[in-house]
């Protein structure tokens, strides 16, 4: 092979190290960049000294260390990263004596273990935190730049067979609510019943004038989303067209863009903790979870659809991360922050002896996670 067919094959755009890893390692990067970065501000915002702030893990590749004596690190593994803080000695950020006897005076006062209360549950917290706000920011740039494309909330035609038909759904109608949940467009519709495949919801629609209630219960549909990614979602067999559905594009000024992405996150929020409630009892595809190997095709993918796409998924990856470390689970900052709700209620910290069983379950349940969406990801989906 002439060094004429070798570059293109590693550095062409359709190479796996142009097409796929570098997408993949921006999309990363930035989103654990952030999240650290939330930990470190608060943290040092408290007072708490801080010692590494790492993206990755093991070996350092290139760092240097600034004035307050924090060393900023590359690390070889780049699947995280971590801020370690001073007197922040294992992984459940518990004082261990003989480590806590070897600090200066000086450190103590500035270690993670010997703050208040509030000051610690911040810092954790501020990591899932940081994860949202980059989605809104994200949200409300793309809200700015390019507004948003709405359609009226109408039903254009009924599928025969359909939930929708056998509830009674006619053309003409006009959605009013979703569970309660008022809609305004049709996109409101598809995201209250996309997820709830299997429920029977409720349907306020508007008819001739007057309010009528129907209850239908969506079907799965296999669908082709944007990237190529075959998902399931819930469909009720309605149709919208251009004739009722009136489609146009929503501009918004500052305020507005960051309203709606405010709303729009919060939107993404619950129906992931609604997937992963459906998901924990059977109720979702497996194949819908995908670990890292998924998230770089995305990210390749994505990067060639243009720079707006690879940016949307960062937004997308982010909320997705911030959501997962807020469970109560140790070692995610969501463990952490159960600890400190059980602090605050019997006024002292759980024992070390307790709070590393924990740890150790949490972290059974975390590589279980791991090695379950690692094995959809090369052989289960």
């Amino acid at each position: 092979m002439s060094l004429g067919q070798i570059l293109p094959a590693i550095f062409g755009t359709d190479s796996l190290l142009v097409g796929t890893i570098i997408p993949f390692l921006f999309v990363l990067t930035v989103v654990v960049f952030v999240h650290e970065m939330g930990h470190y501000l608060v943290g040092r915002w408290c007072g708490i000294g801080v010692k590494a702030f790492s993206i990755g893990f093991g070996p350092e590749l290139i760092g240097f260390n600034d004035r307050h004596g924090t060393r900023w690190k590359l690390s070889a593994i780049p699947l995280g990263g971590y801020v370690k803080f001073v007197g922040d000695m294992n992984a459940t950020s518990t004082p261990d004596p003989a480590e806590t006897a070897k600090l200066t005076a000086e450190e103590r006062k500035v270690a993670f273990h010997t703050q208040a209360l509030w000051k610690r549950a911040a810092t954790v917290f501020a990591g899932p935190l940081f994860n949202f706000l980059l989605t809104i920011a994200v949200f409300a740039v793309m809200f700015s730049v390019y507004g948003r494309f709405v359609s009226e909330p109408m039903v254009a035609e009924v599928r025969a067979d359909s939930p929708a038909a056998v509830a009674g759904f006619q053309p003409g109608d006009r959605f009013v609510s979703v569970n309660g949940e008022k809609v305004e467009t049709f996109s409101d519709v598809q995201q209250l019943v996309s997820g709830r495949a299997g429920d029977k919801l409720t349907f306020v629609i508007q008819r001739d004038g007057k309010d009528l209630t129907l209850t239908a219960t969506p079907e799965a549909m296999e669908q082709t989303d944007p990237l190529g990614n075959k998902i399931k979602i819930g469909v009720i067999g309605v149709v919208n067209d251009e004739q009722l559905g009136q489609p146009h594009v929503v501009h918004y000024g500052p305020a507005g863009a960051v309203a709606e992405a405010v709303r729009e996150t919060g939107n993404i929020i619950l129906r992931t903790g609604q997937f992963f409630k459906r998901f924990v009892v059977g109720r979702e595809d497996k194949c819908q979870l995908g670990g890292p190997v998924k998230i770089a095709d995305m990210a390749g993918k994505a990067a060639k659809l243009g720079f707006e796409w690879l940016v949307q998924l960062v937004a997308m990856l982010s909320v997705g991360i911030g959501f997962l470390n807020l469970l109560p689970i140790p070692p995610l900052d969501g463990g952490h922050l159960l600890f400190y709700g059980i602090e605050a209620v019997i006024r002292r910290p759980l024992s070390e002896r307790a709070m590393e069983a924990f740890y150790r379950i949490g972290m059974l349940v975390v590589l279980g996670f791991m090695g379950f969406v690692f094995w959809n990801d090369l052989f289960g989906c």
